[in-house]
Parts: structure tokens; sequence; C-alpha cells
């Protein structure tokens, strides 16, 4: 037997459960990974308790729970190329990660995604990287970001910002990333002026950046754009990954889906070179998938949740 998380209803996280199942096998073309750990995302509760979400994703109930995860193969399906067993690999599986096995068909069909993991990065820091670290690649290529730049970030503190600033960072940029005041030492050793967001946050950054803000990305929500709106910031310059297809004042939508196909591999190259950290706020067995997404859901974690099978 297997375990994997899954729902019957959409709800919070009282509707995910850790059942048994029957062991999953790799078939012509497939390949199982054995889980090692899962990254938790705020899409993945989402689409567990919202049927429109779920619905944008193709996602139906019953279903499995999760996206990011990172393994070893440890079954190999005739006609495979490119993989073999002992492979560690990571990538995304819409509805299945949090699980002890998963199949994957090669090559993946998007949305899912299966990539070998370098030598050097661990398998919980691997499994939070699909999601968080190709949408702050998506929210910075919109915004293009370049040396002396002054750049407003929204949300920074949590599992796409804590990239969305480094990667500014890595291309020559000022961050100014809005946060929480509990946050504010986090974001200082990631490289950020860090900013409290909320009533009066055009003024606070106006004192911070007298000569102007270049450029800016919404994390969360649209407060950001909307001051960096009035700042003067025109609206190519800004992004948001949280607004649905119709920001306000015209600034670009985007998501992890319209990263660039090397956004991965500029992360975890600069992971093996020292000048990205993933910080990792908290670890939780599967058993406590619930806690889990409580605490996520809660909006105040410093960075990435990992699940272990």
């Amino acid at each position: 037997m297997s375990r994997a998380v899954v729902y019957q209803t959409f709800g919070g996280p009282e509707v995910l459960e850790l059942r048994d199942a029957p062991e999953p096998h790799a078939g012509p073309g497939e390949v199982r990974v054995r889980v090692t750990a899962a990254g938790l995302n705020p899409m993945d509760w989402i689409i567990s308790s919202t049927p429109e979400t779920a619905a944008m994703f193709g996602v139906t109930v019953p279903s499995g729970f999760g996206y990011d995860f990172a393994g070893v193969i440890d079954e190999v399906g005739a006609g495979v190329g490119g993989f073999a067993v002992g492979d560690r690999v990571y990538g995304g599986a819409m509805g299945k990660a949090a699980a002890d096995f998963l199949v994957m068909k090669t090559p993946a069909q998007a949305p899912d995604a299966l990539f070998h993991t370098p030598d050097g990065i661990s398998d919980e820091v691997a499994a939070t990287l699909p999601v968080a670290g190709l949408t702050a690649v998506a929210a910075l290529e919109a915004i293009g970001p370049r040396s002396g730049d002054t750049v407003l970030v929204g949300g920074a503190a949590g599992g796409v910002g804590v990239f969305a600033v480094q990667l500014a960072k890595l291309a020559g940029a000022r961050v100014i990333g809005t946060a929480s005041q509990s946050t504010f030492e986090f974001l200082r050793q990631l490289g950020a002026e860090p900013v409290a967001y909320g009533p009066g946050l055009a003024d606070r950054v106006r004192m911070l950046a007298p000569d102007g803000v270049a450029a800016a990305t919404d994390l969360f929500g649209t407060e950001t754009a909307e001051t960096a709106l009035a700042l003067g910031v025109p609206p190519e310059r800004i992004s948001t990954i949280a607004a649905g297809p119709n920001p306000p004042g015209g600034v670009r939508a985007t998501g992890g889906s319209e990263a660039g196909p090397a956004g991965l591999e500029r992360i975890t190259d600069a992971i093996l070179a020292g000048r990205i950290t993933v910080p990792i706020a908290a670890t939780f067995p599967i058993q406590q998938i619930r806690d889990a997404v409580a605490l996520q859901a809660g909006r105040h974690v410093h960075g990435k949740i990992a699940i272990t099978p």
C-alpha cells in the first residue's frame, strides 16, 4: 500500500485526509517517483478550497493534493529515455505531490514537469522551487529590473517573494520589500529594505526612495501595484501575480507558466553558487498536512514550507 493526501469535497484544511491507496506503478513511457519532499504553495490550498480556481487547473473532486515535489525514481517503464532508476528528480505533478509515490509521463505533459535534481541541492530545497521560483522569474521578466533600478516588491517575505527579492538583487537592483514589521530583519538578511504594508505605503516608499521607483511587482493582492502607479511607475514596469486577468491601471498580470525556459536553471545555478538561499520556514511530516496548510494560509510564513512523506 501507499499513502496519499486526498480530499473528497472542497473546503479548508479539514477536508484534507491522509489515506492508504494501492501502490501505483510505472507503465510504458512513465516513471515512478518515491517522493522524499513536497513543497507547499498557496496555489495548492486555494485549489482545494475554491471550485472556481480548481476548474481553471482542470482539478475535480475527489482529488489528490499538491504540486511541487522531489524524490528518487524507483521504477522506469518501457520506452523511457533520459531517466533511470536511482535518478534524483524534482518538478510538479498537479494533485499528486503529497504522497509516498507518484507516476509521471515522460516527457512530462503540462502543467506537470520533471527535471533532474542538480548535485548539491537537497530534495527539501528542490521541492520548493518549481511554483515559487518560476513565478518569481515571470514576475521579474515582466518588468525587466536593471542595474541601478529601485524595485518595489509587494509580499517580499512570502514563498515567491524570497526568490523575487534575491533575483532582483542579482540583476543589480535596489529592492524595497513590503512586509509586516515582524519580518523586517528576515528581509534585511535577503538584501531587501523593508517597508510596512498598509495605509500610507506610498508615503513610506517616498521616504525610502526620494528619487523614485523604477519598477514594481505585486505578489499579494493589488496594494503594491496601486502604490507603484501612484508613485508614477509606468504600468508596463509593474507586474502582479494575484490580481486576476484584469489588474488595476493596465499593469502586467503574469504567472509561473510565462517564465522563460531557463528560469529554474538560473535559480539552481545561483543556489549552487551561493548567490541565492532558500529559507525553509517549516517542515511537517505528511501526517500533519492540515497543520501545514493552516500555517501557510495564515499568510505569516517567512519563506517556504516543505512536507516530508
